[in-house]
């Protein structure tokens, strides 16, 4: 483990110590996803964005080519590869407003895997119907980006090139419908919708739903972000009466100055099953969480420097099955370097460890406690 960890620390240190010029950038900012409808924004926009990458697992064997089972970003081993690429239109008139993404990369291969052909390869596809003429109050439906969590699938746009646990094992995409409003002062901001489900775009069989899910976020400066976004619904048959409610909170502090930090916390609970004879397996529910801190230093306009630390408790396996006494309780840490080549071309490299109670990362001769890895990526969007 502790060659892993010199390997690991002297390759990214190495990949920062990179001379540095650029132009600047605020890496919050995006241009791939703004959908409201202004009155200097109007009409038909169209955009795209392309994430190139490669990942060295240091742990696992030289013939695998994926990443560990709960990953479902940057998924490929050892190879060149695109992990999200789509172009959009945008269309946003006053009281109307529609988008359209069509996506390849592993990123849709892996996460979009139990939907059907047709529809993998949608990223975004939605209308929306702005309900008042004198408050922004919006009825759109469709598939859209999630609003549980503070990444997305748009590296570009987080605050570290790969995704946390907790990300990657909740929604990045819903489908249904939802009614958003913000206050006049742009300080709040109200969401219900209604879905087919977690991460669904077709309802999984044997389950009539439908799901809900909430957001209220708050802004009270421009330093200062609170969310609580929540799901209440099942991602089990409906002869199993599992109903899941879930929680994701996070605060995001001072995103533009010279230092910023997230945090953030989710946790879920899934009602234990019935089981043979029509009874319970038990009383109570499965619980599993997670909370992460994201650091940042931004050396320049177009340096930034982040680290993260992460864990998460799955022990019953609701999200993320090992088969192991402990089940998923994993740690973990990152340190990731960006450089802004151009204003809409960022060059990344993050070098990440992950340290689980139980051996549960495959090796070349047996199963290991802790996994390390190296990825960097080019995204561009225009």
């Amino acid at each position: 483990m502790k060659n892993r960890i010199h390997l690991l620390l002297t390759t990214t240190w190495s990949a920062v110590a990179m001379p540095l010029m650029a132009q600047t950038i605020d890496s919050t900012a995006s241009t791939t996803t703004q959908t409201s409808a202004t009155a200097s924004n109007t009409g038909l926009v169209l955009s795209g964005y392309i994430e190139a990458y490669y990942t060295h697992d240091f742990t696992a064997p030289k013939t695998s080519q994926e990443r560990p089972g709960f990953l479902y970003n940057h998924k490929r081993n050892r190879e060149v590869n695109v992990n999200l690429a789509f172009v959009k239109a945008a269309y946003t008139s006053e009281r109307v407003r529609g988008n359209l993404a069509l996506q390849v990369g592993t990123y849709a291969q892996y996460n979009y895997a139990a939907e059907q052909g047709l529809v993998r390869n949608i990223y975004e596809a939605n209308v929306g119907v702005k309900l008042s003429k004198k408050r922004d109050l919006w009825l759109d439906a469709g598939i859209f980006g999630s609003h549980i969590g503070f990444e997305s699938a748009i590296s570009k746009d987080c605050w570290t090139l790969t995704r946390s646990i907790l990300a990657e094992n909740s929604p990045y995409y819903l489908a249904g419908a939802k009614v958003t409003y913000n206050t006049p002062n742009g300080k709040w901001t109200l969401l219900g919708s209604i879905l087919n489900g977690w991460q669904r775009i077709a309802k999984l069989p044997g389950y009539s739903g439908p799901s809900l899910s909430t957001q209220v976020q708050f802004k009270p400066n421009a330093n200062l972000v609170l969310n609580w976004s929540s799901f209440l619904g099942s991602d089990r048959p409906d002869s199993l009466k599992q109903t899941r409610f879930f929680n994701n909170f996070y605060a995001i502090i001072n995103s533009n100055g010279k230092i910023g930090a997230i945090l953030g916390f989710d946790v879920g609970a899934d009602r234990k099953p019935i089981g043979a004879g029509n009874q319970r397996v038990g009383s109570g529910s499965y619980v599993w969480y997670s909370p992460v801190a994201i650091l940042r230093y931004a050396v320049s306009d177009a340096v930034k420097v982040a680290g993260r630390i992460e864990y998460y408790d799955d022990k019953n396996g609701v999200i993320i099955a090992t088969g192991t006494p402990n089940g998923f309780k994993t740690w973990g840490y990152s340190v990731n370097f960006d450089y802004f080549i151009l204003p809409n071309a960022l060059f990344r490299v993050e070098g990440k460890l992950y340290d689980s109670q139980d051996a549960i990362f495959e090796t070349s001769t047996t199963l290991s406690k802790t996994n390390t890895s190296l990825t960097t990526s080019l995204a561009v969007s225009f």
